[in-house]
């Protein structure tokens, strides 16, 4: 597994990490038992970053982590979570230091552990992302030993730039994948220049980059590919990118046609985040087979200039529109 090193999270990260909102809610059902083989299938596999969020089936997630780390050892693993998805209302002011220390215990608690090594803010307004004061409380939870480390999971790339100009952010988390290309322009270059990660995240575009949907596939009501469609629930780019289902399908289709023999099409999208310059990316997985099918991917060659070339030509002729301006 190939490694990257972030100067502000001071650490190695696997180039493959384990996303795992899929453990907690929101998608098929995992149950507790496959969860602990998606993680151990993982780890085994070489991945060292597991990334979770207190709002994953409301601590299921960030327990299950808890779980697999206990019986591993912490030796060598990054466990990143998330918090401020449990403000009701989700606005500005709910983003304040006595809810960060509150969220974080919980997360603290869930997790089994006095310091959390890296902490997120969850895709918070954008005003917080804005504010000086928010950058504050998040060293002031450093300095109370609550954290080791902070970030921001964002929606846009406009909210990256703007948290990659305090000091003392670690990590940006951005979708980043064949149908969502933008932080190639600018942000993928700005976190590298001051030493932050960048974690590509919903990497298969909600599976639909695995190339295994067609336009009859069905999702069960408690998954946000069924309920999310729309933005009905959160921003709809966390669904299927925010490609509209049917473009996304022809899409997809022609990605696959261009798969090395030998490759998934997941690993194929997969490997051609690798090839960006993020630090690390983090699929996320109902099956242990599928986890070590992802973690295969960190190992493959480069991608051709000529394949390069058509995934770019797919983005622009049938997604860029949808997008691009958005987000």
């Amino acid at each position: 597994m190939r490694t990257t090193m972030v100067p502000r999270l001071g650490r190695e990260v696997s180039l493959i990490g384990q996303g795992c909102w899929q453990l907690g809610a929101d998608w098929s059902e995992v149950a507790d038992d496959t969860a602990q083989e998606i993680l151990h299938a993982a780890a085994d596999a070489g991945v060292t970053f597991f990334d979770t969020a207190d709002v994953y089936g409301d601590g299921r997630s960030e327990r299950a982590v808890r779980e697999f780390v206990e019986a591993r050892g912490r030796d060598g693993l990054t466990v990143a979570t998330k918090m401020g998805r449990r403000a009701q209302p989700h606005e500005a002011d709910q983003y304040t230091l006595d809810n960060f220390r509150r969220w974080t215990d919980r997360s603290r608690e869930n997790l089994g552990v006095d310091t959390l090594d890296l902490v997120q803010l969850h895709c918070p307004p954008t005003a917080v992302l804005e504010d000086p004061r928010t950058y504050d409380d998040l060293r002031t939870l450093r300095d109370e030993g609550r954290v080791a480390h902070v970030g921001v999971s964002v929606e846009t790339c406009a909210e990256a730039l703007a948290a990659l100009r305090d000091p003392d952010v670690a990590t940006v988390q951005i979708i980043l994948n064949v149908f969502r290309r933008k932080p190639l322009e600018q942000v993928i270059a700005a976190a590298d220049e001051v030493g932050a990660g960048i974690i590509a995240r919903v990497p298969l575009a909600s599976g639909l980059l695995t190339g295994r949907y067609d336009e009859a596939t069905t999702f069960g009501e408690g998954d946000h590919r069924h309920f999310n469609r729309h933005g009905e629930a959160f921003d709809v780019g966390e669904t299927f990118s925010g490609v509209p289902y049917d473009v996304g399908v022809a899409a997809a289709r022609e990605v696959a046609a261009l798969t090395p023999e030998g490759w998934t099409t997941a690993q194929l999208a997969l490997a051609w985040i690798a090839q960006t310059g993020a630090a690390t990316i983090i699929p996320g997985a109902s099956r242990p087979g599928q986890a070590r099918a992802n973690a295969a991917a960190a190992d493959l060659p480069s991608i051709d200039e000529e394949t390069l070339a058509a995934l770019a030509q797919i983005y622009n002729n049938r997604v860029r529109e949808y997008v691009h301006a958005r987000w």
